[in-house]
């Protein structure tokens, strides 16, 4: 018995197991410490959990429509590079042929008063020609009256009769000239 009752008074006072009193204390506080952790803590922190999940998958949802809209705006900004380089193709190819056509205008006006100068010289040169034949026509005349009489040993002062002479001479002139120029083709 004294040992019985020792290891019952050993049995009291092991530090590791506890008293029935404290036990029940214990087990007490700890169902009440649970039920509050279970009706209050609990829905706040799996309401606070929710909403960070929220924010979370709000910021992924947003990240993604971000990149979305940079990809769309990235795509964009390529078209409009494209379409920018084909336009200013284009106006370069438009400017090249305004260019040859303005140099193919020049041309064909240097042409035009190119052939207008030639034709206004041959004119020219034509008047002068006829003015040339005239002078020459009057002075060879005048020189074939004034050795026509001398040869004749007749005065040929009568105008009509001059100007038969000297048309009659000047005819012979050309039909020689037009004869040796016929031989010579």
């Amino acid at each position: 018995m004294i040992q019985a009752a020792s290891v019952l008074a050993a049995e009291e006072n092991n530090p590791l197991i506890p008293h029935t009193f404290e036990l029940v204390v214990g087990i007490f506080s700890f169902a009440v410490v649970m039920i509050f952790l279970g009706k209050v803590l609990t829905p706040r922190i799996q309401k606070t959990l929710a909403e960070r999940t929220e924010a979370i998958e709000g910021g992924l949802e947003r990240a993604e429509q971000a990149q979305q809209e940079a990809q769309q705006v990235l795509d964009e900004y390529k078209a409009q590079q494209k379409a920018a380089a084909l336009e200013a193709s284009n106006e370069r190819r438009k400017a090249e042929e305004q260019g040859a056509q303005i140099i193919a205008q020049a041309k064909e006006q240097a042409q035009v008063e190119a052939r207008r100068i030639v034709e206004n010289a041959k004119a020219q040169i034509e008047a002068e020609r006829q003015q040339a034949l005239q002078s020459l026509r009057a002075e060879i005349g005048a020189l074939s009256v004034e050795l026509a009489g001398r040869v004749v040993g007749e005065s040929l002062e009568d105008s009509a009769r001059q100007s038969r002479v000297v048309d009659r001479f000047l005819e012979e002139l050309e039909e020689r000239a037009r004869t040796q120029e016929q031989i010579t083709s």
